[in-house]
């Protein structure tokens, strides 16, 4: 850790893997009660379990966001956060939020809107927090003096998520108004402005990890920014086909919402034959198996797979099936998930005690499990969703009888769920197993590096940031 105020993210992402552990848990009883009869019914049905794992998955990740840019801000910057109070009492706000909302849907409280159910009070808490957020990210950039352009696409992200939130504040009695104006928040975080954030991740991540040059890296967050702007705000016509929007707009969406994760993946080739090439190699191996998987998953999940399900001819089919609980676990974890636990694996050596930076065996099985059993959930989804379609949407029989006819895709379903389910609960172990660090967590606040002497010290040998200096 080079400077104290970074160690409040150790508690934005412990908080963030307490909410990922309940998202696996509420997933799973969504995926049981597909199975034969519910015993928990009257208690928790399907649409509060359903309500609660989506609902955990999108704070989780903001989460996730909030810690991670905490922590790759104050080292980008190299300086200390500009509050680290500021910072706590935003993570106690943001955790009462997400807690009571929870609860609240176990009554039926909230607005029914999906992934945006949250009762107003709770958006008008989510939005005090991003607030606070982004004034103490941009303080801490505004008195560092040092603005890199991974920082400028990160807080271009993180800004963008605020302003496309405030859609999700109206309320609107025609539902399909309601839910024409809710993809201006839903597409264009997940398949716009967070691809922006993923990016940054990315950036930093690779110029650390590969000792690839930092100049062409972020030439690439330029050709991601262009992206977004281009195809994420016209992809967001791939949903449209249901909401009575003119034609022209079905194949302008298909196209340019598979063009999304392009750049992402070039700069992963990039790094990967910057590797080959140098020879330079950090010591924390898993934080790149995590970053590179990153960016393969995310080609799979919302480029392949967002092709084959959002051309316009097959749309009209597939939409609201299980084929877009398909492509939407498989783009979500790619997207966001994986690279949230690639600056986790990343940040982790040096926030808490005798941890090995190389990672553990615990850490790899958490990853090859989650790998195996995320794609084989895509795999059962992919199954039963092409089963459902042609069945429920070609043949014409009733939704409850496609069901019977294809709950043996449930059962693979499930147990490659449990598979994941595991590989999460060795992730959350493995975080969870080292002690932090706490006699820096409260930070100076004067904006001076842990010590008083980052940089007069020598660079640390094994850190890649110094074994290539056109990446710093």
């Amino acid at each position: 850790m080079r400077y104290k105020t970074q160690s409040v993210a150790y508690w934005y992402f412990a908080l963030a893997m307490i909410l990922f552990g309940l998202q696996m848990v509420f997933g799973l009883l969504s995926a049981a009660k597909y199975l034969g009869p519910d015993p928990l019914l009257n208690v928790m049905a399907f649409d509060v379990t359903k309500t609660i794992h989506t609902n955990l998955l999108i704070v989780w990740v903001l989460t996730g966001f909030m810690g991670a840019t905490y922590w790759i801000v104050a080292d980008e910057s190299r300086t200390e956060l500009y509050s680290a109070k500021l910072a706590y009492i935003q993570l106690i706000l943001w955790a009462i939020m997400g807690v009571t909302a929870v609860i609240g849907y176990f009554f039926g409280y909230g607005t029914g809107n999906k992934l945006l159910e949250q009762p107003l009070p709770h958006k008008i808490a989510i939005v005090v927090c991003m607030l606070i957020f982004l004034y103490n990210i941009g303080m801490t950039i505004k008195k560092s003096g040092r603005f890199t352009t991974t920082e400028g696409v990160l807080l271009l992200g993180l800004a963008s998520s605020a302003v496309l939130y405030l859609p999700a504040l109206l309320h609107y009695e025609n539902y399909v108004v309601s839910i024409y104006y809710r993809w201006w928040t839903i597409h264009l975080w997940v398949e716009g402005v967070w691809e922006m954030i993923q990016g940054a991740f990315l950036a930093y991540l690779l110029i650390r990890l590969s000792g690839a040059d930092r100049e062409v890296l972020e030439k690439w967050l330029y050709v991601i920014v262009g992206l977004v702007f281009i195809a994420g705000i016209l992809g967001t016509a791939h949903h449209y086909y249901w909401v009575g929007v003119p034609a022209y707009w079905l194949p302008l969406g298909g196209f340019f919402s598979a063009l999304e994760p392009v750049a992402l993946v070039g700069m992963a080739m990039y790094a990967y034959f910057s590797i080959r090439r140098s020879g330079v190699r950090h010591p924390n191996v898993l934080a790149l198996h995590w970053t590179i998987g990153s960016a393969v998953f995310t080609l799979f999940g919302a480029g392949l797979l967002g092709l084959a399900h959002t051309f316009p001819d097959i749309n009209k089919w597939t939409h609201g099936t299980l084929i877009t609980a398909m492509h939407g676990h498989a783009a979500f974890y790619g997207a966001y998930v994986m690279i949230i636990l690639a600056v986790i694996t990343y940040a982790m050596p040096t926030m808490t005690r005798n941890r090995p930076e190389e990672g553990s065996s615990i850490g790899y099985w958490a990853f090859w499990l989650q790998i195996a059993g995320m794609f084989g959930m895509t795999l059962s989804f992919a199954t039963a969703g092409i089963g459902q379609v042609y069945l429920e949407r070609v043949l014409g029989i009733g939704y409850l009888d496609v069901q019977l006819k294809i709950q043996v895709h449930f059962l693979m379903l499930v147990a490659t769920a449990s598979l994941f389910v595991v590989g999460v609960g060795l992730f959350i172990w493995d975080f969870f197993r080292h002690a932090p660090i706490l006699n820096g967590a409260a930070g100076n606040g004067q904006g001076q590096p842990a010590g008083g002497a980052h940089h007069s010290a020598a660079p640390p040998l094994h850190d890649s940031r110094y074994a290539n200096q056109r990446s710093s």
